[in-house]
């Protein structure tokens, strides 16, 4: 079994020798390494192959020579700009100040620019945050104070503490428990390794899953304010479309008595999202219902165990089944996309399937054209022929066409991009960055989408998206 051990070493000549033949002397096989000075001069990432005793061992092991300690849990790295006259002496008060209240300074800059003051940036190590507070309140009576956010720099100031520092911040935004600090802390990690050999700055992973951590949190309970629109198709058919500024869109499907649902965003937004398909459909959970998942991606699956029954496709059950007995799904099973979805699942809350409520449909041994019919699948009035991507997007992707009535759901194989608010958009530019492609296949991808529009008939088609507003479009005739 696979460990891995975050690990605070002296920064000094043989500390990971050390750390090394704790491993070896045990037969324990070292898998992954990640240290970078720039980033966290102590901080050394180790993951480790071996079975759970020996694994016990070297915890203990990692104890005795103090690898395993990382401080008191109210220390932080706070960066803070003092305004200050450009004039001889006019930094020895704040100095003074700095001394008084027995803080360390991790980093310090400044330069004139001509304009008589000077900004001093300083990482000041905090101990206690009351101690900050009193320390803020004297300081301003020296000169104008800003505490800098993290996400607002450009570099990486706490060169000792950061990692640490960085994912309690993310765990204080979204209100996470403990147990999932330490996860976070490797996956965080995971993902700068994985970019920083891709060519992508550190700074700009750190700054990316921050934003993205924020705007998560920024738009839960009275903050949570998704675009809901009413499509009408025919008298006994409607189609109720919820686009949260974060993740998949749902959209409901109610047709001569019949009701489903198609995707279902973020755990996170689980009791806004409930909330409001209460207040839409007073009657839900008063019967048997059912959703619908175009892929397994988690930002479609976050509701999946709140519905008695989840229709999909064969190959996506078999991404789930595989969650829900601890090993990768289809998405996790790319090196470059797993820190990523594992951050977004520990950031979302995510909860693996109920395995029992999945009714796997449409199962094709293999595909060998871009998008092949697999099947159908019939709402009310409402009659779908069902096709599978070939994994362009991700293995399992299903498009749903009703001919007759010109209305299609098509997971994120078709979005419509132009047509994002907002937030929406500013949520969708993360996932590029930390994964490199939300697609497995983009070529792929692109030829499963053109297979789709090729295949629709003349006249005006509604067209539901995973992301964005309901597209109308129509098709060009060929002269």
């Amino acid at each position: 079994m696979k460990k891995t051990f975050v690990t605070n070493m002296p920064n000094q000549i043989g500390a990971f020798l050390k750390a090394s033949k704790c491993f070896s002397e045990l037969g324990i096989n070292i898998t992954r390494v990640s240290y970078n000075k720039a980033v966290d001069s102590h901080t050394l990432f180790i993951e480790v192959d071996g079975d759970e005793k020996q694994l016990e061992t070297a915890n203990e092991k990692l104890k005795e020579i103090g690898y395993l300690s990382h401080g008191e849990e109210n220390s932080r790295i706070v960066l803070v700009t003092f305004t200050l006259k450009d004039e001889p002496g006019s930094v020895t008060n704040v100095l003074e100040l700095i001394s008084k209240f027995n803080f360390n300074i991790s980093y310090i800059s400044s330069q004139e620019n001509g304009s008589g003051y000077q900004q001093f940036k300083m990482g000041l190590y905090v101990n206690e945050t009351d101690s900050l507070k009193e320390f803020l309140a004297q300081a301003e009576k020296i000169c104008y104070v800003k505490v800098v956010n993290y996400n607002n720099t450009e570099k990486v100031y706490d060169n000792s503490l950061f990692y640490n520092s960085y994912v309690d911040e993310l765990v204080k935004k979204l209100s996470l428990s403990n147990d999932k600090r330490e996860e976070l802390l490797v996956n965080v990690n995971l993902a700068m390794q994985t970019l920083d050999e891709q060519g992508l700055s550190p700074y700009k992973t750190f700054d990316s899953i921050g934003k993205f951590a924020e705007l998560l949190a920024e738009c839960k309970g009275e903050n949570f304010k998704p675009r809901t629109t009413e499509h009408v198709i025919t008298d006994k058919t409607k189609i109720i479309l919820i686009e949260p500024n974060c993740g998949s869109n749902t959209a409901i499907i109610e047709s001569d008595g019949k009701r489903i649902f198609v995707d279902s965003g973020y755990a996170c937004y689980k009791k806004e999202m409930l909330d409001l398909i209460k207040t839409i459909f007073p009657d839900f959970r008063k019967k048997k219902e059912t959703l619908l998942i175009t892929h397994a991606d988690v930002d479609h699956c976050g509701l999946l165990n709140e519905f008695d029954e989840i229709i999909v496709s064969q190959r996506s059950a078999e991404s789930l089944q595989a969650e829900a007995h601890n090993t990768a799904g289809f998405r996790e099973q790319n090196h470059l996309h797993l820190p990523y979805v594992n951050i977004c699942k520990i950031l979302t809350e995510y909860e693996v399937v109920n395995i029992s409520k999945l009714s796997p449909m449409w199962n094709k041994s293999s595909l060998v054209a871009p998008m092949e019919q697999i099947g159908f699948y019939n709402v009310g009035e409402l009659n779908f022929e069902v096709y599978e991507g070939k994994g362009g997007h991700l293995s399992g992707e299903i498009l749903l066409i009703d001919f007759e009535h010109r209305v299609a759901f098509t997971g994120d194989i078709f979005v419509n991009l132009k047509d994002l608010t907002k937030k929406q958009a500013e949520y969708n530019q993360y996932a590029p960055i930390l994964m490199t492609s939300v697609d497995t296949d983009s070529e792929l991808c692109a030829k499963e989408r053109s297979a789709f529009l090729q295949r629709l008939g003349v006249g005006k088609w509604n067209i539901f998206g995973g992301h964005g507003q309901k597209k109308e479009y129509l098709p060009q005739t060929v002269k």
